[in-house]
């Protein structure tokens, strides 16, 4: 399946969440709940996955989680704030970059329309 193609299931499945429980609940409940939703896709789905940050000799483990990983090559990270700003976007192009994944949604659910809080990003360095 490609990332293209997982975009859309996960679109479909934010939606879902964000229709049944709307804006202003914390970030953890929003991330329970699509993982709950992507689960029943049948897709390989991880959350909160450990990923192992090289930094020469260095070698932290769990350098960072990411929250949703998808087939092993689609990021989703959830947030719940008043806005997204370049510091999430950062964030989840260097998941993208440590993963060597090229494709991965930001979606914040503290809005009226899902359609607006999702931010599709995309690894420029592959």
């Amino acid at each position: 399946m490609s990332e293209n193609e997982i975009s859309k299931i996960v679109f479909d499945c934010a939606l879902k969440v964000h229709k049944a429980l709307g804006p202003g609940l914390l970030e953890s409940a929003y991330g329970e709940c699509l993982f709950y939703e992507l689960n029943k896709t049948g897709l390989k789905i991880e959350k909160q996955k450990p990923l192992p940050l090289i930094y020469e000799d260095v070698v932290l483990d769990v350098g960072y989680r990411i929250d949703i990983i998808i087939e092993g090559k689609f990021i989703v990270e959830v947030k719940s704030v008043s806005a997204l700003n370049d510091i999430h976007v950062a964030q989840i192009l260097t998941y993208l970059k440590l993963s060597n994944c090229k494709l991965g949604y930001l979606i914040n659910f503290n809005v009226k329309l899902i359609k607006d809080g999702i931010k599709r990003v995309i690894n420029g360095t592959l």
